[in-house]
């Protein structure tokens, strides 16, 4: 198992934990872990077509590869603009409540000065257009 599959995946339908670092951000976190939680996007379309629309805003952003396309799961490798850091960005579709949870965790480091949760912040707004 290489590094990057320690990280990444479903595990009875749920993320791997965040990190104890600050640089992740999860819907999955408990809610009242304020450094790591961060609110589902809900969907009230079929599930296919709020793959679809994800997949479109995630090519629409620079730096992107879809490196796992499942029917409920994306995994995405994220890449910083100035110093060219990878981030593991996870979508599951959770079809029966319809809502879209994910994780943004950077590989390295300890801080990415609020780089991951701004970027989720910004794919939920874009997705809630």
């Amino acid at each position: 198992m290489n590094s990057e599959e320690k990280r990444t995946g479903i595990v009875n339908n749920k993320f791997k934990p965040c990190p104890k670092t600050p640089n992740c951000v999860s819907t999955m976190a408990p809610n009242d872990d304020k450094k790591h939680y961060i609110s589902p996007i809900s969907y009230d379309s079929s599930q296919k077509e709020a793959v679809e629309k994800l997949i479109q805003i995630i090519n629409s952003l620079r730096g992107t590869s879809i490196v796992v396309k499942d029917i409920n799961y994306l995994h995405v490798i994220f890449r910083t603009k100035l110093l060219r850091f990878k981030d593991d960005v996870e979508f599951y579709f959770d079809d029966s409540s319809k809502i879209i949870h994910f994780k943004s965790a950077s590989r390295i480091g300890s801080s990415d000065l609020g780089t991951n949760r701004k970027r989720m912040e910004k794919i939920r707004k874009l997705y809630s257009r």
